[in-house]
């Protein structure tokens, strides 16, 4: 529980280096997805610095999922919205109001309830079908994001938002699904292509949401996205569980952090300083 969250604190604090940098960068084509958005991102500072720190917390995630349920993983990672909103407040001077601050304390209890009750990861190691399927559905983000970027204004940060948590969560499951690194069982195993697909077009419709859409509405989308559905891949098809008796404390635990995290949904980008 501990890498989950230290790659929470990671990501919580590379968004609001991402989000001041994307939202600097030129524009570009009108599309709501441009690919060439992330080439001109990361020829600033501030992007690279977040990159850093989602490495760093990428690979203290891959730790998290080998040692704890996928559940309580994701959970840890949607309450880095209320890291942002920590260091968006002690960096940027962003005033949080009081029930935004009641909102990281909700996080907090969440994940407290969390930790008490998730047991062991699942011994589970996935079908190939799974494994298929995983890669399937990343490919399908990616096909649905070029889709979505076209949509409304309204209609399109939630749904670039929601593909980007999809594709997060492809990632998350993907990881339980390689059981063998050396590079031959890599290169067979469909999984590894889920996780670079998904990876990839997560990343590349969060940048697009952040840059063209409602904030709130695009972190809400990608919160749901990242935890719903890898939390019940990993009880139905790896063998997650909870502690003995203590199922009931882990779901109450799962839906407080993932409410607490939609309620700081704003916070998915930082506002700019003036």
């Amino acid at each position: 529980m501990f890498c989950a969250l230290g790659s929470a604190v990671c990501f919580g604090t590379a968004s609001v280096l991402q989000a001041v940098a994307a939202r600097s960068t030129a524009p570009g084509t009108g599309s709501g997805v441009d690919p060439a958005l992330l080439w001109r991102a990361v020829r600033q500072w501030r992007y690279v610095a977040g990159l850093a720190l989602d490495g760093l917390g990428f690979v203290l995630q891959i730790v998290a999922l080998r040692s704890i349920p996928i559940y309580a993983v994701g959970a840890a990672l949607a309450a880095s919205l209320a890291v942002t909103a920590v260091v968006a407040a002690r960096l940027l001077r962003v005033r949080l109001s009081g029930w935004e601050w009641g909102a990281v304390g909700v996080v907090c209890a969440g994940l407290a309830m969390l930790g008490l009750a998730s047991g062991e990861e699942g011994h589970g190691t996935g079908s190939t079908t799974l494994r298929y399927v995983m890669l399937g559905v990343a490919v399908t983000v990616l096909a649905v994001g070029a889709v979505a970027g076209r949509l409304p204004d309204r209609g399109r940060a939630l749904a670039l938002g929601l593909g980007a948590g999809c594709g997060f969560g492809v990632v998350e499951v993907a990881v339980r699904l390689i059981d063998d690194v050396s590079p031959a069982a890599l290169a067979t195993n469909p999984a590894t292509y889920a996780l670079l697909v998904g990876g990839g077009a997560a990343f590349l419709l969060l940048t697009s949401a952040l840059q063209r859409g409602s904030v709130t509405a695009a972190t809400a989308g990608m919160v749901i996205g990242e935890t719903i559905g890898p939390a019940l891949v990993g009880v139905i098809y790896l063998g997650d569980r909870t502690r003995e008796g203590l199922t009931w404390l882990a779901v109450l635990g799962f839906g407080v952090a993932v409410a607490g995290a939609l309620a700081l949904a704003r916070f998915g980008e930082a506002p700019t300083e003036p």
